[in-house]
């Protein structure tokens, strides 16, 4: 189900053409927000038709659609199709022709097929020949922006895009606008908070979540629906949403759950079984973090629980490190052991550890933290399986 947020997108248009003063988001706009929050659905659903409505030429790219592909490809194959869109008769006419690439106002010449290839034209001209060709500004919205530093080619992208930012604006112009989101603040914070990042000292701002006004919504279509249900607790819904992190897919699961005619009949008392219900997901989430982190072997528990202990100060392989590894699994743990482990995490399916291109690790869900945080709270760190011992080794 859509739930629009068309006042959210207008502002942050606004901000991105340079409207509001005091605001940096011209230079490029970074949100975070959990996953399955809504993120992906309000930028292609709510910001890319505004912009659009603005005469704003948009390139959408997700860099989680194709996990297996280098994000730097990703982004030039974007801005390609963009560009191809945007020239299709002339390209048609060039490719009768047997020509390899094209002229853009009678000087830059593009071959769209090699657009950021070490042969081919950077994205800086390709980026400036869709600003040209198009007459209008350009928008490109990157989602999950912080898997771009897993490879050379995305961190590449990523300084040229901010040099093709740094190229095409100007005091009060804005004809490039960048907007990054993420799942993750922890990483796409590395994308501005070092000397050496692509974009640094701009700041992560938080996207928005879904609230009061998405529940009201919500109440609504199921008093329409359900008349004899009037009035919903529209408080009590909104616990049950809280509880499961404002992720609006769970909830209409669970609210699908609580007015099923196949149910118990408790659809009499909606509010309190969708609390209920929300606390039974939850605990699901807890229990499945649980159950994969006891299914690793000895040393990738360590690593895991030393990773999320670290936090960004984690270092995978210095003598500190090595030590817990050995403490905590009563063995003598070489780099060697401890690499193997950061290896077998890395390539499970689905893959609990993130690397950089620059060597960097993190937990891969950063939900992981704030089930380790809450476990540590309530002193049942680590997890321990009744037929072993926590480690996996058998009493």
């Amino acid at each position: 189900m859509y739930f629009s947020r068309l006042q959210l997108a207008e502002e942050m248009c606004e901000a991105l053409q340079g409207n509001n003063l005091f605001n940096d988001a011209p230079n490029g706009l970074f949100l975070a927000a959990p996953r399955r929050t809504g993120k992906s659905t309000f930028l292609q659903a709510d910001l890319k038709p505004e912009l659009e409505k603005r005469g704003i030429v948009v390139i959408y790219v997700d860099l989680w659609a194709a996990p297996m592909r280098d994000p730097g490809e990703l982004i030039a194959e974007a801005i390609g199709r963009a560009l191809r869109g945007q020239l299709n008769p002339i390209s048609k006419a060039a490719k009768a022709a047997g020509l390899e690439s094209i002229s853009i106002a009678g000087s830059l010449k593009i071959d769209i097929s090699k657009i950021g290839h070490p042969d081919g034209s950077t994205l800086v001209d390709a980026l400036r020949a869709l600003h040209e060709s198009a007459k209008a500004p350009v928008a490109l919205i990157i989602d999950e922006a912080q898997h771009s530093l897993t490879s050379e080619a995305g961190e590449n992208a990523m300084t040229a895009l901010k040099s093709a930012r740094d190229q095409l604006n100007r005091p009060g112009q804005v004809n490039l606008m960048l907007v990054m989101s993420g799942s993750d603040r922890d990483k796409l914070l590395r994308l501005v908070n070092a000397n050496a990042a692509p974009f640094y000292g701009s700041s992560i701002k938080h996207l928005p979540l879904l609230g009061d006004d998405f529940v009201a919504h919500l109440a609504t279509l199921i008093e329409r629906q359900r008349p004899e249900l009037a009035p919903v607790d529209q408080p009590l819904l909104a616990r049950a949403f809280q509880t499961l992190g404002h992720r609006p897919q769970f909830f209409i699961d669970i609210l699908g759950q609580a007015l099923s005619p196949f149910g118990t009949g408790a659809e009499r008392h909606l509010e309190p079984v969708l609390v209920e219900l929300a606390h039974q997901r939850l605990e699901q989430d807890r229990q499945q973090m649980e159950s994969d982190f006891l299914a690793l072997r000895p040393v990738e528990q360590t690593v895991i629980w030393r990773m999320l202990e670290q936090g960004a100060r984690f270092r995978p392989y210095d003598a500190e490190a090595l030590r817990f590894y050995s403490e905590k699994t009563d063995g003598a743990i070489t780099r060697a052991m401890a690499q193997k482990a950061m290896e077998a995490l890395r390539n499970r399916q689905p893959s609990m550890v993130w690397k950089s291109a620059r060597g960097e690790y993190a937990i891969d869900d950063a939900a992981m933290h704030h089930w380790y945080a809450q476990r540590v709270a309530e002193g049942t760190w680590p997890p321990k399986d009744d037929r072993v011992g926590w480690l996996g080794v058998e009493w």
